[in-house]
């Protein structure tokens, strides 16, 4: 029998925090004790640093300029397989229980059951317009409340989802063991996709009071101001609307504290998972798979949130357990494309129809102590730019190219930060040119950048007219059969206790 998969994915985690398992400062027992036992990548990268495109590429392996979800109200089109699809063929269960911001119809996208409706609409109303350069559609657009209003709260918008995504993942745990024990039983796939620690920056007191004296409550890259910053930056300060709000020192401490203690928040929500799986005896048959969509530059460089290709947006925590995973630590450059080909590969299932079409690899071979030679690639063209970006990670160094911007190039080994842009020093010019020599024969940048444009103006133009008269929601409605479960008059009472018990009764 196929090991079961636990994929819990998480939101806006920043992967510098997790170099080597989870950083020393951070309170999270779970997240240790796995990391302990886990492939732990300490230079993972997201294909796309923002929910939907990231996502989208997480399940499918393929970047945003094959998948067509260049941005958060971007269609993800039901005939691209994801690892759902995959591990559905061939025989597993697939649920999914919380977030994965699916735009469009289609809300499963190979998943047989979804336990939550999703956080973030599924319509196409966050569509961008780079028609209009530097317009702010303050409806949506993220700005800076989250990092003025940090603090503590009991509950909140994201707590009370999180809470339910994580209590419906546990009862699915439960369900699955009742007939783990039976010879027809299915091997399973359980996504648990949380909201946390997305800002706000709102934390219970709890585990606010675990980060009084934190020593990470300061950016190791302070402010730049505007007029400083490189092209990207200035548009991702009008962007999140920087110039009206004054941002203290205070302000930014507070946001980390509260960024930090979310953390701590899953790290509980993690551990009611984990200790279901290992009471339910289902922990030795299962792979167990961490991961998140995106960073959050949480105030480095005068940054926040993600939408861009720096190091706290674009590394994301990645550590894989289990049955036929070594353990252990990778520092190759890898990516969130090469879990659906790395999942596949630990099932035992074949892709061949579609590698052509797939942008990761299996890890099992870096695992395996087989080296890796290919690059991370990254894409971004959503809110805040006005041209699609590009991004390789390749050995020590980071290269990004827009078509509108001067290139930048980093040495990651002597230069973590990325504070020195190697492009500016002439004795690096044919360095560069081969990084552009790569993106040339990677990406055709017009053709792109026209695909992006003809997505907005066909979606500027479907959404106002769907929202006109008769409105049907594209959101996931979660439906129970209320009159299934616990117990009825059609049912005997006898059987349906017995049934509902694990382990079962003498």
């Amino acid at each position: 029998m196929p090991a079961n998969i636990l994929i819990i994915m998480v939101d806006q985690l920043n992967g510098t925090l997790f170099p080597d398992g989870p950083a020393g400062f951070l309170h999270v027992p779970h997240l240790r004790a796995l990391a302990g036992r886990s492939a732990r990548f300490a230079n993972n990268y997201t294909a796309s640093p923002l929910c939907a495109p990231g996502r989208a590429s997480f399940m499918s392996g393929q970047l945003p300029s094959r998948t067509g979800v260049y941005d958060n109200a971007a269609e993800f089109a039901s005939a691209i397989p994801t690892y759902a699809h995959h591990l559905r063929a061939a025989g597993y269960h697939t649920c999914l229980s919380g977030k994965m911001h699916f735009v469009g119809p289609d809300q499963l996208h190979g998943f047989e059951e979804r336990l939550t409706t999703d956080i973030y609409p599924a319509d196409f109303g966050w569509t961008p317009d780079y028609r209009k350069p530097g317009e702010r559609i303050d409806w949506w657009y993220h700005n800076l409340g989250s990092v003025t209003g940090a603090g503590i709260a009991e509950i909140s918008n994201q707590m009370e989802y999180d809470d339910e995504v994580a209590f419906h993942a546990v009862q699915k745990l439960y369900q699955l063991a009742r007939v783990s024990d039976r010879s027809s039983r299915q091997p399973w796939c359980l996504t648990v996709s949380f909201t946390h620690p997305h800002d706000p920056y709102v934390a219970r007191r709890k585990y606010w009071d675990l980060y009084e004296d934190c020593p990470a409550l300061q950016p190791e890259v302070g402010f730049i101001p505007y007029e400083e910053q490189d092209a990207h930056s200035k548009r991702l300060y009008l962007a999140s609307d920087y110039a009206s709000y004054s941002i203290t020192q205070e302000n930014v401490r507070r946001s980390r504290r509260g960024y930090f203690a979310n953390i701590s928040y899953l790290d509980d929500k993690i551990g009611e998972i984990l200790t279901v799986l290992k009471a339910t005896r289902m922990l030795d048959d299962t792979i167990i798979l961490f991961c998140s969509d995106h960073g959050d530059m949480l105030g480095e460089r005068g940054l926040w949130f993600k939408m861009n290709f720096y190091e706290g947006s674009a590394r994301v925590p990645l550590m894989i357990a289990g049955p036929g995973v070594t353990s252990g630590a990778f520092t190759a450059p890898v990516s969130n494309l090469d879990i659906l080909p790395t999942l596949c590969d630990l099932a035992g299932i074949g892709m061949e129809a579609i590698m052509p079409w797939t942008d990761g690899q299996s890890l099992l071979p870096l695992m395996a102590g087989n080296g890796r030679s290919e690059p991370a690639l990254m894409e971004y063209a959503a809110e805040g730019s006005y041209a699609p970006m590009v991004a390789i990670r390749d050995g020590k160094y980071k290269f990004v190219h827009c078509e509108i911007d001067p290139p930048q190039l980093f040495d990651l080994e002597s230069d973590p930060h990325e504070t020195i842009n190697l492009v500016e020093d002439p004795a690096n010019a044919p360095l560069v040119a081969g990084y552009m020599a790569k993106v040339r024969a990677r990406w055709n940048m017009a053709a792109f950048d026209a695909a992006v444009r003809e997505s907005q103006a066909r979606r500027w133009v479907v959404y106002p007219a769907l929202r006109n008269g008769a409105y049907y929601p594209w959101d996931f409605q979660p439906l129970q059969k209320a009159s299934e479960r616990y117990m009825r008059n059609h049912m005997n009472l006898d059987t349906i206790e017995n049934e509902k018990r694990f382990p079962r009764g003498e």
